[in-house]
């Protein structure tokens, strides 16, 4: 039998899943569950014994408001608004434009090249921006009218654009990598260098499967017309369009990976070096400014809005024992060690059907994390793993943020039906890469281990 606390536990789970789906925002739905629970809890513990520290008394709404403020002085979370300006003064900067230009001009010509230009720019806009809206919009507007023009599939062309949007949520600097780095008290710098090379992996693997499928069936891509041959000037073309980027990325990733400064100090070069490359290009004006530091501020307070609602959540939830509830799920699955690691995985990638990353970054990860390392696993390993699992989430119905950004951009002749076939391969892709990732361990541990031993 379940004792009180272990019932309320299960209440409260099911009480989230449930009103996920009426479309309340979910900081409130999170804070609302903490508040109901709270007071639920201490009523019933006058009739029944329920087994907590904090409900037994209002004290539960001090410690949530002490737990609130520990979160937002956290110093770690400081690089959030500034990484977040950096993408988005980054995408006002017309770098991507420029490199799209180019990228079309020197791998147009081959079969599937639009493909491999859309994937590049995307790794080259995950590793200095970060945030997939912005991504998966701006390569949808710059390639999807061009893809179409070549006869490109259109479901192809989807796929591509969508998936290769999403590589900014794990390739570093990402946001999903600092939440999670603070969730679990860990160094937001070992978890960059343990997750660039997975990612970087990834966007290889999406290239691969571009040239491949454009070769095997070529009604996918077709080789444009009329393009320049290449030259020495269009190869210096490209190089001049590459660097400013890459400059970016080294001043940033290059700054962490070798001590030079933490992660928040690196974030705020990365936002001026952003600014200085719209002003470079003759983008920064006032009117841009503007629109970024609103965009920023909002996109920032709705990720805070979800801490707090998450926050209260966990206390709440940790108050009625729901860690060692459970862990002691978890652990009492009748499987070894690797097993149970991938029923986490596998709940994480379900989950992803209907929670976006961040209410399963902020909910579940806690939960499951110290379980995983109580297993003698690596925490590095396992959440970057985690990570991966969770960026298929961006291409799942029917929660696939990158598939609503994708749609409300795109041209009338691409339908939902053409982005959800075209996401398939994709997400075959991401959970083969996480099945190497699971195997292959150093492919997370030897960055890390080589910069800080």
């Amino acid at each position: 039998m379940f004792e009180a606390n272990e019932i309320l536990v299960m209440a409260m789970l099911a009480s989230f899943i449930a009103l996920i789906f009426t479309g309340y925002p979910v900081a409130w739905l999170l804070a609302g569950i903490s508040v109901f629970f709270s007071v639920g809890a201490i009523m019933l513990s006058q009739y029944v014994d329920v087994d907590t520290y904090f409900l037994t008394d209002w004290r539960i709404f001090g410690v949530i408001v002490q737990r609130i403020y520990a979160q937002m002085t956290n110093w770690v979370l400081v690089a959030l608004p500034m990484f977040i300006f950096m993408g988005l003064m980054l995408d006002r900067s017309g770098v991507a434009e420029r490199l799209m230009l180019s990228f079309i001009k020197l791998f147009g010509r081959f079969r599937g090249g639009l493909g491999v230009a859309v994937v590049t720019i995307g790794i080259l806009l995950a590793a200095s921006t970060g945030i997939v809206g912005a991504s998966v919009v701006l390569l949808a507007m710059l390639s999807i009218p061009v893809m179409l023009e070549q006869k490109y599939s259109p479901a192809f062309a989807s796929g591509v654009v969508a998936s290769a949007g999403t590589l900014g949520i794990l390739i570093p600097p990402s946001i999903m990598l600092i939440i999670m780095a603070d969730q679990l008290s860990m160094s937001v710098g070992n978890l960059f260098m343990g997750a660039l090379i997975p990612g970087v992996m990834l966007g290889l693997m999406y290239i691969a499967y571009v040239v491949i499928a454009a070769i095997v069936n070529p009604k996918l891509a077709q080789p444009p017309k009329d393009l320049p041959p290449i030259t020495f000037g269009l190869i210096v073309e490209v190089l001049i369009a590459v660097i400013p980027p890459l400059g970016l990325i080294l001043a940033v990733l290059g700054s962490i990976f070798f001590g030079i400064a933490t992660p928040t100090e690196a974030a705020g070069v990365g936002a001026l070096g952003a600014t200085i490359l719209a002003a470079m290009n003759k983008k920064l004006n006032m009117a841009v400014l503007k629109e970024v530091c609103q965009k920023t501020s909002l996109t920032t307070a709705f990720v805070f809005g979800i801490f707090l609602g998450a926050t209260a959540f966990a206390v709440v939830l940790r108050s009625l024992g729901g860690d060692e509830f459970i862990a002691g799920l978890l652990q009492g699955i009748p499987l070894p060690p690797a097993g149970i690691v991938i029923v986490i995985l596998l709940i994480g990638f379900v989950a992803g059907f209907f929670l976006d990353w961040l209410e399963i970054s902020l909910i579940l990860l806690p939960l499951v994390g110290p379980v995983v390392v109580g297993l003698g696993y690596d925490p590095i390993w396992f959440v970057v793993l985690f990570a991966m699992m969770l960026q298929t989430s961006f291409l799942t119905p029917p929660v696939g943020f990158s598939l609503f950004y994708l749609k409300g951009v795109v041209p009338p002749q691409i339908t939902t039906r053409h982005i959800y076939l075209g996401v398939i391969p994709f997400i075959a892709i991401q959970l083969l890469a996480v099945a190497i990732v699971f195997v292959w361990e150093d492919l997370v541990l030897w960055l890390p281990t080589v910069m800080y031993g």
